[in-house]
């Protein structure tokens, strides 16, 4: 994470407890886009679905039916809405939504048939080792998707980037973050990358997990209170 302004546990969650009351009205527009193109893809899946990073719950209710969903997200600003829109909504298709760190899942290995992490990756203290939980609780066979911001290094887009990294810790989110960051460590395999609107402004990368052997079979998913 060379060149990347560090960030901390407080300072996201100091950031979202701000941002928790007007989240719905002010970037969830922005990024409605790239989230509505992660569900559509999402959506024609099956079985067991882990958002990480549920925020507000706002993609909650455009989960079909027959998907078993668990949020989690370190912000219970944030989860205090997603909860109280799963009981508005009457979902019952939300295994549960819980506090937890996203570089520290308490799941099993392989639990989940599909992994998501939408705009999360920038708001993270350590976005290598939540990548690496991402890809361990993925089942075998299973798709990891990342929708996120990505820095580039030319235009003003560029300059301006690199001018808001020193302020990372007030935003709560890296500025500055490069894709190369998690695609270069991982194993899952890139099998698609498509720029989002607006402006091409987000990304979103989706990763295939390697079958397993015939002998191994996925895990299941640990409840946490």
């Amino acid at each position: 994470m060379s060149g990347i302004a560090r960030i901390d546990e407080k300072s996201v969650i100091k950031a979202y407890a701000r941002w928790a009351p007007v989240y719905d009205f002010s970037f969830g527009p922005v990024a409605d886009a790239g989230r509505k193109r992660a569900i559509e893809i999402i959506n024609k899946r099956q079985g067991s679905l882990l958002e990480v990073g549920v925020g507000t719950g706002v993609a909650l209710p455009r989960y079909q039916p027959h998907l078993t969903v668990t949020g989690i997200d370190l912000s219970p600003d944030m989860l205090r809405i997603a909860r109280e829109r799963v009981r508005e909504k009457r979902l019952t298709n939300i295994a549960g939504i819980y506090e937890m760190d996203a570089s520290s899942l308490t799941f099993e290995d392989g639990s989940f048939d599909t992994v998501v992490a939408m705009y999360v990756m920038t708001v993270v203290p350590d976005p290598v080792k939540v990548l690496n939980e991402l890809e361990r609780v993925c089942a075998p066979g299973g798709e990891v998707l990342i929708v996120n911001h990505f820095a580039q290094d030319h235009g003003i887009r560029g300059w301006v980037e690199s001018f808001m990294a020193p302020a990372a810790r007030a935003l709560g989110w890296h500025p500055d973050f490069r894709a190369e960051v998690i695609t270069d460590i991982t194993t899952l395999e890139l099998v698609e990358t498509v720029k989002l609107k607006p402006f091409g402004l987000f990304t979103m990368l989706r990763f295939r997990k390697a079958e397993a052997d015939a002998e191994t079979a996925p895990g299941e998913a640990v409840p946490v209170a």
